[in-house]
């Protein structure tokens, strides 16, 4: 931060200001107002509005309106496919200063190692990368993933300058039935920031959940759910990812009464869906476009996602705020002509200047060799417990088909749209493999693999053959993560993620147009789903209602069980 002294100065006016901003309107988004008057800015830090001011440099931005920088509330990284640094290189320009990341997926490939990336890391981007602590390593006892973190570790991980508090908590059985684990976790956090992750939780449960010192939530998927969070105090972030996809839902919540109380959020979004829609600009004038004010909306993209989190140095384009500032063509297209994270112009020579750090996680996927007959399932019940995927949503439904063997294997049906959904354990600790049945691709033939698998992140593979099956699963391993689709005993497209199985080395237009590749390659198996590589990742999370598959099994998640 620039010294008080040159701040007091530059504000008065009495030495030019390092940088002044000439020719637009300020959004006010305390009365609403449109401000005129230069911005001017000492170091990272604003120092002046609504007047006249020399500076050293100044920047035309005529025309054009300035508002806060956006703040992504909830995301993980790795969900971006590529590493911080390209994640920053890809939504930064977009208007994006600050993001408030939870790092679990790497952390449950190599534990603590993986968070300390993501904190070492986030001193040498552009934006603001906050690091939560993850909460749950692994998300349940339902799984195999390749890490523990229990509060002892959490304990030793505190005090970067990255961090604000425990990240979702997932386990929301574990917070309302007390579990040992989970309460040392929350009381290591006592008083502290610590998210939320309830989906469809209500009444005394939700109740139980807030007692235990949860502030935020973003799995509401419906207004009457969202409604009752706020009314019990939850901040409720909208969610728009690649596969969750609560904009639509949620907007007619979305007032100038409630805002200072909702925020924005994408989770889980890849660089392709960037590209096509956008990222925190796109679920702006999405919801502008709905009706919602933009005083509402642009309050919960960045003044409220600042307050929610105790960022009270920024969230306004005002003197002594941080120099987060993005200059829109309009308020409701929003699009970004020039952005300044923390007084810094972002540009391509600014990126250029960051110093990189090594990642970890290389050489993760140590997964048995499968075969074709690795995905045969045997039972003598007619009756079968199907995944049935909600498109647009990370909810599944729990279906029941009548699936008779043959030759001693249950076969996948593509006239009902029955495929086979297996996982592989692959951190080498058990070599578990669990087949089921899930219903809503549209697959036809072949078959499509990731090591992105939420939150363990073992291999999910779905397919019609067999052996293309055990092809695109074995492929994982010689690439060491990422995804695959195969058919015909051939490789049609695939991207390789070596850091975690989760992230790219490549930069994120070269994974954006991998990632184009692999789409075209599933649709010419027949899959209907527009983002079917996570829509798969979320097969595995046993902490989402209301069917899901781990490795160990089916799992019932409203009875918290795996299916005998």
């Amino acid at each position: 931060m620039a010294k008080l002294e040159s701040r007091i100065a530059q504000g008065r006016g009495d030495e030019p200001a390092d940088i002044v901003l000439r020719g637009a309107r300020v959004f006010d988004l305390i009365t609403g107002d449109m401000l005129e008057g230069d911005v001017a800015i000492c170091g990272d830090t604003i120092v002046g509005t609504c007047a006249e001011y020399d500076g050293r440099d100044v920047i035309d931005v005529s025309g054009l309106t300035l508002v806060p920088g956006f703040i992504d509330t909830h995301l993980h990284v790795e969900s971006s496919l590529v590493t911080p640094f390209e994640f920053d290189r890809c939504v930064t320009p977009r208007g994006v200063t600050t993001a408030i990341c939870d790092p679990h997926e790497i952390a449950n490939v190599v534990g603590a190692d993986g968070i300390r990336y993501f904190q070492d890391a986030s001193q040498h981007l552009l934006m603001d990368l906050r690091v939560q602590l993850s909460s749950c390593v692994p998300s349940t006892h339902m799984e195999t993933a390749g890490a523990e973190l229990s509060a002892d570790d959490l304990a030793a991980l505190r005090g970067h300058v990255s961090g604000i508090g425990l990240a979702e908590f997932m386990n929301y059985p574990g917070v309302i039935h007390r579990d040992a684990a989970a309460m040392a976790k929350l009381r290591l956090f006592d008083g502290d920031h610590v998210d939320g992750h309830c989906p469809l939780l209500s009444g005394r449960d939700l109740n139980a959940y807030i007692a235990a010192g949860i502030r935020t939530e973003h799995e509401a998927t419906s207004v009457e759910e969202a409604r009752e969070k706020l009314q019990k105090g939850l901040r409720v972030l909208i969610r728009e990812g690649s596969v969750s996809k609560d904009l639509h839902a949620l907007a007619p919540l979305l007032t100038e009464r409630t805002a200072p109380y909702m925020c924005l959020c994408t989770d889980d979004r890849n660089p392709l869906d960037i590209a096509e829609y956008g990222h925190l600009d796109y679920m702006i004038r999405t919801l502008i476009s709905l009706g919602c004010p933009p005083l509402a909306v642009y309050r919960a993209a960045s003044l409220s996602a600042a307050e929610a989190f105790g960022l009270k140095d920024r969230g306004l384009v005002a003197p002594g705020k941080r120099a987060d500032i993005v200059a829109v063509d309009e308020l409701h297209t929003c699009n970004a002509q020039l952005v300044l994270a923390a007084g810094c112009r972002v540009t391509d020579a600014a990126f250029a200047r960051r110093k990189i750090i090594e990642p970890v996680g290389r050489r993760s996927v140590r997964a048995p060799h499968v075969s074709a007959d690795s995905f045969r399932t045997a039972s003598n019940r007619v009756e079968t417990d199907v995944i049935g995927i909600r498109e647009g949503q990370i909810l599944t439904d729990h279906l029941h088909e009548q699936i008779a063997a043959q030759d001693g294997d249950k076969r996948p049906d593509p006239d009902r749209d029955l495929a086979r959904i297996t996982v592989v354990e692959r951190h080498g600790k058990n070599g578990n493999v669990a087949n089921g049945f899930v219903r809503g691709f549209g697959l036809r033939r072949g078959a499509i693999a990731s090591t992105v698998c939420h939150d363990h992140h073992n291999i999910a593979c779905v397919g019609i053959d067999y052996a293309d099956m055990a092809l695109a699963a074995n492929r994982l391993g010689e690439i060491d993560g990422g995804f695959v689709v195969a058919e015909g005993g051939k490789i049609l497209a695939e991207l390789a993620l070596p850091v975690a199985g989760l992230m790219s080395l490549s930069p994120f237009e070269e994974v954006r147009d991998r990632l184009a590749d692999l789409r075209a390659a599933a649709k010419s198996l027949g899959v209907t789903l527009e983002e079917p590589f996570l829509q798969l990742a979320f097969l595995a999370l046993p902490v989402i209602p209301a069917l899901k598959i781990t490795d160990r099994g089916m799992v019932d998640v409203n009875r918290f069980e795996i299916i005998a």
